[in-house]
C-alpha cells in the first residue's frame, strides 16, 4: 500500500526542525548568529502553526485513522511551543553572549525540544505521543547542566545534579508509559488516540492496568505527586531560563499527553487522587520555602494538581484544563521573566528576602510580578488566573464532581498564603538596622563611659623667649570624690559591673538596603520578554474567550 504524505500539514514540524538544523549549520559556519535564527525559527513555527488552523490538514493515514492530526488545540498548543521558545531565548541572550554556555549548542537543543513539542501537538496515535514527549524532554537534560564557568569562578556540581535527577527519574517515566502502552495495545489491538477504547472480555484487567501505567508515566512530567520529586530540585539547579521552560513548554506537553489518553480511559479515580495529593502537597510545602524558584516550582507542581482536576471528569473536563494549562503557562513565564530581569541574566533566583523593596526600586517590574502572582493565586489583576479557576470549578460541578470542585476551591485559599508573601515582600520597606560602632567600659551603673574626643594634633609654635615673671603657688583644696556605691544582693556579693557595652549606630534602612541590594540594569531583550508577555496576559485577562473559541475551533 501506498501512503500519501501532505507535506503542507507537516510545516510546523518542518519550520521547529528546520530551525534546529538552521541553529547548528550557523554555529558550525560562522559561530555565531545563532539566537537571532533561533528566534527567527520559533516565528516561523508560530507562522506555520496558524497557516494550518486555517486550513486544516492531516496526513500518515491509514484506512480510518491518521497519525498526524491537526485540530484547532494542536495549532495552540504548537503557538505556544513556539512563542515560550523565543522568550526563553530572549532571555538567555545576555547571558549567552557573556559565555556564561555556549550559545550553538544551547539553541540548538532548545529549538530540538520544540520541534518535539510540536510533535506532542499533532500526535494522532500513542507512538508519535511519545516520541515526541521524549523528544521534547531529552534535549532538557543536557540544557539544565549546560554552564561554563570564568577561570576564577567557584565550580559547582549544582547544575550536573539537577541534571542527572531530571535524567533518571524521566527515563523511568519513560519506561513506565512504554509499559502502559504495550499492554494497552496488547489488550485492545489499538494505537491511535481517536480509537482508544477499554479493553473488554478476559484481557480487561489488562487493558485497565495499561491505563493506569500510561497515565502514571505521563503524570511524572507534568510533576503530580507523589512522582513530583525531580521537579524542586531540578527548577532550583537549573539556569533561571531554563528552569522557565521546564515549568512551562514541559509540562504544557505532559498536560497534552494526558489529555489525549484519559478522555477516552476510564481513569477517573486513579486521576482524581493524583490532582488532591498533588494540588494539596505543593501548595502545604510550598508555604516553608525561603528561594524563589522553589517556591515557583512547588507553586507548579499544585497548578498541575488544578489541572488534573477536570481530566477526571473525562472528556467533558478536558476543553478546561487546556485552557487552564495555557493560562497557567502565560502567568508562570511572566513570573520568571520577571525574577530574571530582578536578578540579573547571570545570577539564581536567590533568596525570598532578596526581593524586599524591589517593587519600591523597580515598579513596573513590581507591578509585572504582581500581576503574574495574583493570576497565579486566581485574584485580581489576575484576571486571566481568576477566569482559569473558575472555568476548572464550573466544570467539576457541572460534571457532578462537587467534591473536588470543593478540594480546588480550598487549596485555592491555601495558596494565597505564599503568593501574598512574596507579593508583599515586593513592598516591604527594611527594617531598621543597627551596625556596632564601638565595644566601650561600662560604669558600674551599665551605662558606657562617653568616648573622649580625639585631641588635636600639635602644631609646634615658634618659641618666643618671655621675660620670667615669679607666680605665687596658691594652694588648691582637696575635694573629696564621693564613692559610687554598687548594689549587692542579700544571697551574693557586689555585683561585678560589666566589662564593655557595645555602642550601636541605626542607619537608613533604604539607604543600607539600596547600597546592599543596587538596581539591576535590565538587559533590552529580557525587557522586551517582560512587556510583551504581560501585555499578552493583560488582553488575555479582559478577552479569555479567545482562548476559548481558539480550542474550540
Amino acid at each position: 500500500m501506498t501512503q500519501t504524505v501532505n507535506h503542507f500539514a507537516l510545516l510546523p514540524l518542518y519550520a521547529a526542525g528546520g530551525t534546529a538544523l538552521l541553529v547548528l549549520v550557523m554555529e558550525l559556519a560562522v559561530g555565531r548568529w545563532a539566537v537571532p535564527a533561533g528566534i527567527l525559527g520559533g516565528l516561523a513555527t508560530v507562522g506555520a502553526a496558524i497557516a494550518l488552523a486555517l486550513r486544516p490538514a492531516s496526513t500518515f493515514c491509514g484506512p480510518e485513522q491518521c497519525s498526524w492530526v491537526s485540530t484547532p488545540q494542536a495549532a495552540v498548543v504548537a503557538v505556544l511551543f513556539g512563542a515560550l521558545t523565543i522568550g526563553v531565548l530572549a532571555l538567555s541572550a545576555p547571558a549567552l553572549r557573556a559565555g556564561v554556555a555556549p550559545a550553538g549548542e544551547f539553541c540548538f537543543l532548545l529549538t530540538s525540544s520544540m520541534a518535539g513539542g510540536v510533535v506532542v501537538a499533532y500526535a494522532g496515535d500513542l507512538i508519535t505521543l511519545i516520541v515526541g514527549l521524549e523528544t521534547l524532554t531529552l534535549p532538557l537534560y543536557v540544557l539544565v547542566g549546560l554552564r561554563r564557568f570564568a577561570p576564577r569562578e567557584r565550580v559547582t556540581t549544582t547544575g550536573a545534579s539537577a541534571s542527572v535527577t531530571f535524567f533518571l527519574v524521566s527515563v523511568i517515566s519513560t519506561a513506565i508509559a512504554l509499559l502502559g502502552a504495550a499492554l494497552l495495545f496488547a489488550s485492545t489491538g489499538v494505537l491511535h488516540l481517536a480509537a482508544l477504547t477499554e479493553a473488554s472480555g478476559a484481557l480487561a484487567p489488562l487493558g485497565a492496568v495499561g491505563g493506569a501505567l500510561l497515565v502514571i508515566g505521563f503524570a511524572f512530567k507534568v510533576a503530580a505527586v507523589p512522582l513530583h520529586a525531580w521537579a524542586p530540585a531540578t527548577y532550583d539547579g537549573a539556569p533561571v531560563p531554563v528552569a522557565a521552560y521546564l515549568s512551562t513548554a514541559s509540562k504544557l506537553g505532559g498536560v497534552v499527553a494526558l489529555a489525549a489518553v484519559v478522555q477516552r480511559l476510564d481513569t477517573g479515580p486513579l486521576v482524581a487522587v493524583l490532582a488532591v495529593l498533588t494540588m494539596t502537597v505543593g501548595n502545604l510545602v510550598a508555604l516553608r520555602q525561603t528561594r524563589m524558584v522553589r517556591l515557583l516550582a512547588w507553586s507548579s507542581v499544585a497548578q498541575a494538581g488544578y489541572i488534573l482536576a477536570p481530566l477526571a471528569v473525562g472528556s467533558a473536563g478536558v476543553p478546561a484544563a487546556i485552557a487552564y494549562a495555557v493560562f497557567f503557562v502565560l502567568l508562570e513565564f511572566v513570573a520568571f521573566v520577571v525574577v530574571v530581569a530582578l536578578r540579573g541574566p547571570f545570577r539564581d533566583g536567590g533568596d525570598l528576602a532578596g526581593y524586599r523593596g524591589a517593587g519600591r526600586r523597580n515598579p513596573w517590574l513590581g507591578a509585572a510580578f504582581v500581576l503574574a502572582l495574583s493570576g497565579l493565586a486566581g485574584l485580581p489583576p489576575g484576571l486571566v488566573g481568576l477566569f482559569a479557576k473558575v472555568t476548572i470549578v464550573a466544570a467539576l460541578i457541572n460534571a457532578g464532581w462537587g467534591w473536588l470542585a470543593g478540594v480546588v476551591a480550598l487549596n485555592a485559599v491555601i495558596a494565597l498564603a505564599y503568593y501574598v508573601r512574596a507579593a508583599a515582600l515586593l513592598y516591604t520597606r527594611a527594617s531598621t538596622v543597627g551596625i556596632p560602632l564601638a565595644d566601650l567600659p561600662a560604669t558600674p551603673t551599665g551605662h558606657p563611659l562617653p568616648v573622649p574626643a580625639a585631641p588635636a594634633p600639635a602644631v609646634p609654635a615658634p618659641t618666643v623667649p618671655a621675660p620670667a615673671v615669679p607666680t605665687p603657688a596658691v594652694p588648691t583644696p582637696a575635694v573629696p570624690t564621693p564613692a559610687v556605691p554598687i548594689p549587692a544582693t542579700a544571697d551574693a556579693g557586689p555585683v561585678t559591673p560589666p566589662t564593655g557595652t557595645t555602642l550601636t549606630g541605626v542607619v537608613d534602612p533604604d539607604l543600607l538596603q539600596a547600597a546592599t541590594h543596587p538596581r539591576v540594569d535590565v538587559p533590552a531583550t529580557v525587557a522586551a520578554a517582560v512587556a510583551v508577555a504581560a501585555t499578552i496576559t493583560i488582553v488575555l485577562g479582559f478577552a479569555p474567550q479567545w482562548i476559548f473559541d481558539a480550542l474550540l475551533g
